[in-house]
């Protein structure tokens, strides 16, 4: 069974997180998710990966609310990785260690000047599949 690279940042819940209900807004989740991901493609020294990886999918469930001054802690995790898409599995919690929201993004390798998905180039393979690859935090 393969093993997937994941990481992780924790965050503040700034006034500028949330909506008029006083928790989290919808779109901080995704921030802090893709804040996640950059601190993981960073981590396997793959820096042409966000050029070229759209969202082709992405999925959020909500189970509870963030306020303003919580810290939470934002992981993301390779959980697929196929010939043309990846998929990262995510969990946001709270300080409390509660499940916020949890989810998935996908991604499809389009190079640039590219119009449609192509295969993922072999060193982004190697390196989310290397054995190095763990628990990365920020």
């Amino acid at each position: 069974m393969e093993t997937f690279p994941e990481a992780c940042v924790e965050r503040t819940v700034e006034w500028v997180d949330t909506d008029a209900s006083g928790h989290q807004h919808n779109s901080a989740i995704l921030r802090w998710v893709e804040a996640a991901e950059a601190e993981l493609f960073r981590s396997l020294e793959l820096p042409d990966y966000f050029p070229s990886a759209p969202r082709v999918q992405q999925v959020v469930n909500y189970k509870a609310k963030l306020w303003f001054g919580q810290r939470i802690t934002a992981t993301v995790k390779v959980s697929a990785l196929g010939r043309t898409s990846l998929t990262l599995a995510f969990e946001v919690t709270s300080d409390a260690g509660d499940v916020a929201a949890y989810g998935t993004v996908t991604t499809a390798y389009v190079p640039q000047g590219a119009t449609s998905a192509q295969p993922w180039p072999e060193h982004l393979v190697r390196a989310v599949k290397a054995e190095r690859a763990g628990r990365i935090t920020e």
